[in-house]
C-alpha cells in the first residue's frame, strides 16, 4: 500500500504516519478503527464548508446556505471526491468486507474520507484540514449554481413554470407494474402550454413524479429554447454529476426516466 501516493493526492504529507493507517481503517479490519475519526472530521468538514459557502455567496440567507452545505456534504459527494482520490486502494478491510465488495461501497468510502479529515485535524490542526477540504470544494463550487443545487426535480419544475408565468404541471398515475411487494409506479407529468406530455418510473409514487418532473423540466426548456427570440439555457455538467443535484436523491434511486410516448418531447 503506497501511502505516498494518498498524501501526494491529498498534498498533505503526515507528521503521525498512524493516525492515516487507522483513518483507513474499518472496523471490519482491527479494533482500532476509524470510527472516532470519521466523527470528528464530519465535524470539521461541516464547518469549513459553511465558512466557504458564507464567504462566496454573501447574498444568500440561512435556508439556502444549509441546503447547499447538506448537499454538499452528503454521502454521495463525499464518494465522489473519494472516487478522485482512487481511495478505495487504500482501504484496509476485513476479509468479510473485502469478499462483499466493501472497497466499492459509497458508504465506507465517504466515510473513510472524513475519518481522514478528522486524522489531518489531530496531526497539525484546523488549518490544514481547512486546506485540504477547500481544495476539494473549490473548484466544484466554480462550476455549480446555487440557485437550483440540492433542490428535487419537482421543486425545480415549479420554480421555472411560476419564472415563465406558466400554469403548474399536473402529475397522474397512469400504470402500476409488478407484484405488491415491489411494485413499480409509472406517472404522466403534463405542462399543457408547452405541449409538454412525459412520463416517469419508480419504485413509488414519489419517485416516479420526480423522475417524470425531471424529464418535464428538460422538455420544457427546450420547448421555450425553440421560441422565437428565446436564449437556450445553460447546462452545468459538473453540477449534475453530483448526483442528487437536480433531482431527489433517495427517489432518483428508486426510479429511472422513462421514455416519453411517440409525439411528445423526449428529454
Amino acid at each position: 500500500m503506497n501511502l505516498q501516493l494518498l498524501q501526494t493526492r491529498l498534498a498533505y504529507t503526515f507528521r503521525d504516519i498512524g493516525l492515516l493507517q487507522q483513518a483507513l481503517t474499518h472496523r471490519s479490519h482491527s479494533s482500532l478503527h476509524n470510527e472516532r475519526l470519521e466523527f470528528l472530521g464530519d465535524s470539521v468538514l461541516n464547518c469549513v464548508v459553511a465558512s466557504v459557502l458564507y464567504e462566496r455567496f454573501k447574498t444568500l440567507d440561512e435556508g439556502d446556505l444549509s441546503r447547499l452545505r447538506a448537499n454538499l456534504v452528503k454521502q454521495q459527494a463525499l464518494f465522489e471526491i473519494a472516487q478522485k482520490l482512487d481511495l478505495s486502494q487504500f482501504l484496509r478491510l476485513g476479509e468479510g468486507e473485502l469478499k462483499s465488495g466493501g472497497f466499492r461501497r459509497p458508504s465506507i468510502l465517504a466515510d473513510t474520507l472524513e475519518a481522514l479529515l478528522g486524522a489531518i485535524f489531530l496531526d497539525s490542526g484546523f488549518d490544514s484540514a481547512r486546506d485540504v477540504i477547500r481544495a476539494f470544494y473549490i473548484p466544484l463550487l466554480d462550476t455549480v449554481d446555487p440557485a437550483t443545487l440540492g433542490k428535487d426535480a419537482k421543486t425545480l419544475l415549479q420554480e421555472f413554470l411560476q419564472a415563465k408565468r406558466i400554469a403548474l404541471p399536473t402529475y397522474n398515475v397512469v400504470a402500476t407494474h409488478g407484484a405488491a411487494h415491489s411494485q413499480e409506479f409509472e406517472v404522466e407529468c403534463l405542462v399543457p402550454k408547452l405541449s409538454v406530455q412525459v412520463f416517469g418510473r419508480g419504485g413509488s409514487r414519489r419517485a416516479a413524479e420526480q423522475a417524470a418532473a425531471s424529464l418535464a423540466l428538460e422538455a420544457a426548456q427546450k420547448a421555450l429554447a425553440k421560441a422565437p427570440g428565446a436564449r437556450k439555457p445553460r447546462q452545468r455538467a459538473a453540477q449534475l454529476k453530483l448526483a442528487g443535484i437536480g433531482t431527489n436523491q433517495g427517489d432518483a434511486a428508486s426510479g429511472a426516466p422513462h421514455a416519453a410516448q411517440p409525439g411528445t418531447e423526449k428529454a
